[in-house]
């Protein structure tokens, strides 16, 4: 392996730092002095990708070739700026090449799978003319592109982006068992891996038993590893939210239980009790609906993890829907106060306050299942 020059060094100090424009004009500097140094051309290429100027790295990478037609990192930039281009379905001579050139190489043959498996995606879509692939359809056509990343597995056991890519083809081929292993594997590698960690947690809140509090609980421990997820962020709303809708269902219960202490409905069979319902039982009432509401809310509030609690309070400022709940928790349990407390006479009334309460808020609990916010 030829030695570095200096400045080419002091480039790749700086590349390694995410300064690409001092790095860039180093490099610059150094071509302009001696245009034949080839790994001033790779690493200028390499700037230019990373600061999103794909057409200057395609050609860094030509120059590069023209150099040295085999060489492994120019043949690298020239792929990935291709697939920077969108250029996967005309990148797969350079990746043959790439894999030529170093045959050990398990990102060349990750990269060469993905570039097959899309290529045989957009073939048969366009022989078939469906408009979208079964599972069925994916799994026919992605068996080039499976035994590449298999290959790639082989070569690089710890190699994440083989992972990433063999995770791809088996989960859109409907091969759930093999993409959760491969999602066990990433994690293994990369604790942080934000997708891996993403799909694992969204399984293991979606299970069939699991609450909304333990889902809250698993996307936050999730969110602890990786903060920035957005995807995350929103499906811990979204089990947050899900902690509020039942507040609903408690002050239904309550509207419920003053229309039975009232009998607002009473039957031929059975005599409706007198009006007014005397105090004592008024004041029971109550009590019983403050024990509802102690245990059903209030005690699994404050058993929330503050993280938690703190989304509760963000979400209600957040989300018109989260307000929205609240409010109709809030209406209901105002009528449920005014059919218990109020001593009244006629039983008109606290049957119009009753179904004010209940018929928009039991018709709402099941509309907004999906809403997060």
């Amino acid at each position: 392996m030829s030695t570095l020059h200096p400045t080419v060094e002091q480039a790749q100090a700086l590349i390694e730092l995410e300064r690409y424009d001092q790095a860039g004009a180093l490099l610059g500097r150094r071509i302009a002095e001696d245009p034949g140094d080839l790994r001033a051309w790779v690493k200028i290429g390499y700037c230019h990708l990373n600061t999103e100027r794909v057409a200057q790295a395609v050609e860094a990478a030509d120059e590069a070739l023209k150099l040295d037609p085999e060489d492994y990192g120019a043949l690298r930039l020239r792929a990935q700026s291709m697939v920077r281009d969108n250029g996967w379905l005309t990148v797969q001579p350079v990746l043959r090449e790439l894999i030529r050139v170093a045959p050990q190489d398990p990102f060349a043959y990750a990269m060469l799978a993905d570039a097959v498996w899309r290529a045989s995606l957009v073939e048969y879509a366009k022989a078939s003319g469906a408009r979208q692939l079964s599972h069925r359809d994916i799994d026919r056509v992605s068996g080039e592109a499976a035994e590449l990343a298999m290959e790639a597995l082989r070569l690089g056991p710890e190699d994440v982006y083989a992972h990433e890519i063999a995770h791809r083809i088996a989960s859109t081929a409907g091969n759930g068992t093999v993409a959760d292993q491969l999602d066990e594997a990433i994690l293994r590698i990369d604790p942080q891996h934000a997708e891996a960690l993403a799909r694992q947690t969204r399984k293991a809140a979606e299970a069939p038993g699991v609450g909304a509090t333990r889902a809250a609980e698993l996307y936050a421990d999730a969110l602890a590893v990786e903060p920035n997820s957005p995807s995350m962020r929103q499906q811990l709303d979204h089990a947050t939210y899900r902690l509020l809708r039942g507040t609903r269902w408690l002050a239904v219960i309550c509207v419920v239980m003053a229309g039975a202490m009232v009998d607002l409905f009473p039957s031929d069979d059975e005599p409706a009790p007198e009006l007014p319902i005397p105090v004592g039982q008024r004041l029971w009432v109550l009590v019983v609906m403050a024990a509802v509401w102690a245990f059903g809310a209030w005690r699994r509030y404050r058993r929330l993890r503050a993280g938690i609690q703190l989304n509760v309070r963000s979400l209600i400022r957040r989300g018109r829907w989260a307000r929205v709940v609240l409010a109709q928790a809030a209406f209901a349990m105002l009528c449920a106060l005014l059919i218990a407390e109020i001593p009244w006479t006629d039983r008109s009334v606290p049957q119009l306050i009753f179904w004010a309460g209940l018929a928009p808020t039991a018709a709402t609990i099941w509309f907004d299942k999906r809403k997060s916010g």
